[in-house]
């Protein structure tokens, strides 16, 4: 409690420095809750298992049914496949595919790394800020000494530095789990993405080597 105290008195001492750490912390604390959401709790690393629920539909030429069911299930794979069965469905060749296929692989994948990179930018401007504002707290110190009574020297001097130090002390508090859950989301990132990639892989191989038939079997 009492370090708790004297972060909250060395706010007065610190200045603007120590409102733009809160400002940092808080906008990181929301970036954190919103990625977590969207990356944990919105997707699952299932696409592959999903795409293969089209593979019968697709071999078989059905490719109104596989445009319906990915509209039911939506979702990145679920776009990802409307958007290849819909190509083929049009009398589209691999490049129309592929092509419609990775306009959406693009735009979901965006989407996985949306804001995370603020928290590495945040974790290095709350450091930066902690030293910024320890930098200006001594500096304010050594000024009230040199203007003060030599008895009361050592007392103000380190008063001075203690309140000082804690703003590197607040910018760490900001920036470590800032910079942790930035690699936890960037590694979640790279593992959905894989597996979406992975999956689109699977439905283009089963729409690329099936279209000529399917292409016959609806113009007979």
């Amino acid at each position: 409690m009492s370090f708790i105290s004297n972060v909250i008195g060395s706010f007065g001492h610190g200045g603007y420095v120590m409102w733009i750490i809160l400002a940092g912390q808080v906008l990181s604390l929301a970036i954190i809750a919103e990625r977590a959401y969207a990356l944990y709790l919105r997707r699952a690393l299932e696409n592959k298992k999903i795409a293969k629920m089209f593979e019968d539909d697709i071999k078989k030429g059905k490719l109104d049914s596989v445009v319906m069911k990915a509209q039911q299930i939506g979702g990145a794979m679920g776009k990802v496949v409307q958007a290849g069965a819909q190509a083929a469905l049009d009398m589209g060749g691999k490049d129309e595919i592929q092509s419609k296929m990775d306009e959406v692989l693009l735009t979901e994948n965006s989407l996985l790394e949306k804001r995370t990179g603020f928290l590495a930018a945040l974790g290095n401007i709350a450091t930066l800020a902690g030293l910024l504002g320890t930098i200006i707290g001594l500096i304010d110190s050594f000024n009230g000494v040199a203007q003060s009574n030599p008895l009361e020297k050592a007392t103000l001097l380190s008063q001075g530095i203690s309140m000082a130090m804690h703003a590197t002390a607040y910018g760490l508090i900001v920036a470590i789990p800032a910079l942790v859950m930035y690699a936890v989301y960037q590694n979640r990132a790279n593992s959905l993405a894989e597996d979406l990639n992975q999956g689109s892989l699977m439905v283009f191989n089963w729409l690329s080597y099936n279209y000529e038939p399917v292409n016959k079997k609806r113009s007979s």
